[in-house]
């Protein structure tokens, strides 16, 4: 079992390898929210710019009623800072584009044809700022036949192959459980900022980012590929195998006390002969070493179910935990099936600080996932997500250097709240 108990937790950073960059941030939900915070953690003045009424639809506000479920909000916008600004009014338009005046980035995710209409489009902002980098994340790309389309992460990931390579052999195709339509999309596009700002350094030229959430998808999607490539096929579901595998045992194996998720997966490996026989050992059947029905990997692909149920009748006396530290030692690729709870309640992750609980001065605390990259041995520090214009006066101030009295009067004609 991880442990569990209390222990000092890791010593947190500030990274700040971003400091002197300012982002605008029209960013909703997951695919663009992903994006900014990414750039966040690394040290960017990210301000999310919403819709003073509701903010970003992500907070899932009710007008009149108050936020009893800010936690997705919270693993998507931590970092940042929140200014509400009544993008309808001229004179909330013209402070937005001041921000963008002395930005170095800008990231939307509207539906399509939103950005232009509000009156910034990537023409208009490049003439206030020719060197910002103006990133748009969209549900499909310019040129194809879907680019008028909405999409949200399921629709990426079906558009985009997930679904197809996901599911049993005989069953139906089945959305992946992790949003990597979004999150994944975010993260393509965060890099290509950073790499475009390096540049920029150099020509001083800004850049037009546009990425699709379904082509993102192709890049997740390279191995699949490369089975088509190899077979001319495509690429098939296996369940918790991988299709078209060229090596067995492979995949999950029930554990005790056989709960939904008393699994393990094990996966050894066609360019090591020695994983057979040492599993073979730990299983306790070493007088099937050498039986030329599962001497070479290609014979145990060809009797995969009678080599899965020599692994299962081991595996359902051992705890999953137990099961890969017997398995593990031995240097066979292994881990065990791990939901939600568990992983939460691993304070190793906290000790390390890749887990960090959010205090937060409106809701309760909250233990979330951050940064995984540590730097020099540390791991960035969480922030609280914004609450609605939590930091207007602070950005108004700071970005465009406005006094209270002016910042007052604009509160007043309702360009800002």
């Amino acid at each position: 079992m991880p442990d569990t108990t209390t222990a000092p937790v890791a010593n947190i950073a500030d990274f700040k390898f971003l400091e002197d960059v300012k982002v605008v941030d029209f960013t909703q939900f997951e695919a663009g929210t992903t994006c900014t915070e990414a750039l966040a953690w690394m040290g960017a003045d990210v301000v999310k710019v919403e819709n003073p009424k509701l903010g970003d639809p992500g907070r899932r506000l009710r007008p009149g009623q108050p936020d009893d479920d800010p936690y997705y909000f919270h693993v998507f916008n931590a970092n940042k800072k929140s200014i509400a600004v009544n993008l309808k009014s001229e004179q909330g338009l013209a402070l937005v584009k001041d921000m963008i005046r002395g930005a170095d980035v800008m990231v939307e995710n509207f539906a399509p044809g939103a950005i232009e209409r509000l009156g910034l489009s990537y023409e208009v902002v490049k003439e206030i700022n020719p060197g910002i980098i103006y990133a748009q994340i969209k549900g499909f790309g310019e040129g194809s036949p879907y680019e008028k389309n909405l999409a949200f992460d399921m629709i990426a990931q079906a558009a985009g192959g997930t679904f197809s390579v996901t599911g049993e052999a005989d069953g139906p195709p089945t959305r992946p459980g992790i949003s990597i339509g979004d999150t994944g999309t975010g993260m393509v596009m965060a890099f290509t900022i950073v790499s475009a700002l390096n540049k920029r350094k150099e020509t001083g030229e800004g850049h037009h980012l546009q990425v699709a959430m379904q082509d993102a998808i192709l890049h997740y999607m390279r191995t699949n590929f490369a089975t088509t490539g190899r077979t001319g096929k495509p690429a098939g579901r296996a369940g918790s195998k991988i299709a078209d595998t060229q090596s067995a045992p492979k995949g999950l194996f029930p554990c005790a006390p056989g709960g939904s998720n008393d699994y393990v997966y094990i996966s050894t490996s066609a360019a090591n002969p020695e994983h057979w026989n040492r599993l073979l050992k730990v299983v306790g059947r070493e007088d099937l070493i050498g039986d030329e029905r599962y001497l070479t990997p290609r014979d145990r692909v060809a009797n995969e179910a009678e080599v899965d149920e020599i692994v299962s009748n081991w595996t359902r006396t051992q705890s999953k935990y137990d099961a890969m530290e017997k398995i593990g030692q031995e240097g066979i690729p292994v881990g065990p099936v791990l939901d939600t709870m568990e992983l939460n309640n691993d304070v190793t992750f906290e000790q390390r600080g890749i887990m960090q609980t959010m205090v937060h001065p409106q809701h309760e605390p909250f233990k979330m996932p951050t940064w995984p990259v540590r730097v020099d041995g540390r791991p960035t520090r969480v922030e609280p997500s914004p609450m609605l214009g939590q930091h207007t006066d602070d950005v108004l101030r700071d970005w465009l250097t406005l006094d209270g009295e002016t910042v007052a009067e604009l509160k007043k004609d309702g360009a800002v709240k």
